[in-house]
């Protein structure tokens, strides 16, 4: 019974991560208006959290040695629940971005060690991933309206202290449910991985994958905006279809691996080629999303099955190259949308899934699982 509440219990760890990352987004002005600094400022909360989780993914073989891995979960789950506590009560910048930088090394230390985790206590790995990425998918459509309905009725920090109790149930789950995990053979520095040339290809394909995506999706509101879309149900149209979309992929993946990791890039930037063709909105997002959140578990069990006991090295390089990925394709596309408008950004998210879709192809011609 331990062992079947395991996964749930990881899920609800990955979820309240994924809602305290991105929750500022939704309290940017009040954050900014009480510490009295800017919205800018207040943005970095977001981008510091992103850092501190590529830096400690890179250093995940390191920092948890020999450390029995359920122990290292729990001490992870733990910075969560000390950075909600901090963040809730920082009286200013500083203390806010010291709470926001130790939730970027339980995000990093999180997700490098998850997929190693759920390959030893879950009897299908596909299906493992699928549950934690459920729960991101659930908390990605919880947390901003929720957060700013709290932040309405009672200011920002409880919107904070409200994923308190949830980090502390996370916490608790793990303690209680994850069996002991000792540690496996010795694990290589996630960079020396690279040298592999799938696992570089397979990577850069990641990379690329989510570049794209967060390139489109970051600036979509202002598509939307001049299309006269509702924004509330486009994105909860997107944040169900991106639910579904991780379990249809679970299933298809065992069949299907490696013509899902070449097909949904491809098919993503077909829909945004559809979008800037003016296309209907609505059910191209939604038929976007589904395929885009279902990628992250195909990436999974593909690096699972490529490195095999080396796959908590495989997770602290694949959560690094995630994380920055995140951060290039919002960056980047910031300044492309500056320089020349929601079109070009949208053009170069294709030419990113496309390329991500070509380094696939070319990861299928040298794999080696």
């Amino acid at each position: 019974m331990t062992r079947n509440l395991a996964i749930p219990a990881m899920a609800l760890c990955a979820g309240t991560l994924v809602a305290s990352e991105f929750l500022p987004v939704a309290l940017l002005t009040p954050i900014a208006r009480d510490l009295g600094i800017t919205e800018g400022q207040a943005g970095q909360a977001i981008s510091v959290s992103g850092l501190f989780a590529v830096v400690t993914s890179l250093m995940i073989t390191g920092l948890v040695g020999a450390l029995d891995r359920k122990r290292a979960l729990g001490l992870f789950a733990l910075a969560m629940v000390v950075s909600g506590i901090v963040v809730t009560l920082a009286p200013n910048y500083p203390v806010l971005m010291a709470g926001r930088a130790l939730l970027g090394v339980a995000v990093g230390g999180f997700w490098s060690l998850s997929a190693s985790v759920v390959m030893r206590v879950a009897g299908n790995v596909p299906r493992g991933l699928a549950a934690l990425n459920a729960g991101v998918a659930l908390s990605s459509i919880l947390a901003a309206p929720l957060g700013a309905s709290v932040e309405h009725l009672w200011g920002w920090r409880v919107a904070f202290f409200v994923l308190v109790p949830l980090a502390g149930l996370a916490l608790w789950g793990l303690a209680r449910h994850l069996p002991a995990l000792p540690v496996r053979p010795a694990q290589k520095a996630p960079l020396g991985l690279l040298a592999q040339p799938h696992i570089a290809l397979g990577m850069g394909s990641t990379c690329l994958f989510f570049l794209g995506q967060f390139a489109l999706f970051t600036y979509l509101r202002p598509h939307l905006e001049a299309r006269g879309s509702d924004l509330s149900l486009t994105y909860l149209s997107m944040g169900l279809a991106g639910l579904a979309g991780t379990w249809v992929v679970a299933r298809a993946l065992p069949r299907l691996p490696y013509a899902l990791l070449i097909g949904i890039p491809a098919v993503m930037a077909v829909l945004a080629l559809g979008l800037l063709a003016g296309l209907p909105t609505l059910p191209l997002l939604i038929l976007w999303s589904f395929a885009a959140t279902g990628a992250p578990v195909g990436w999974g069990a593909w690096m699972t099955r490529a490195l095999g006991a080396q796959a908590e090295a495989g997770g602290g390089l694949q959560v690094a190259v995630i994380q920055a990925a995140i951060m290039g394709g919002a960056a980047v596309g910031g300044l492309v949308f500056d320089a020349a408008g929601v079109r070009a950004t949208f053009m170069l998210a294709v030419v990113a899934l496309l390329a991500a879709s070509l380094l696939a192809a070319l990861t299928h011609r040298t794999r080696r699982d």
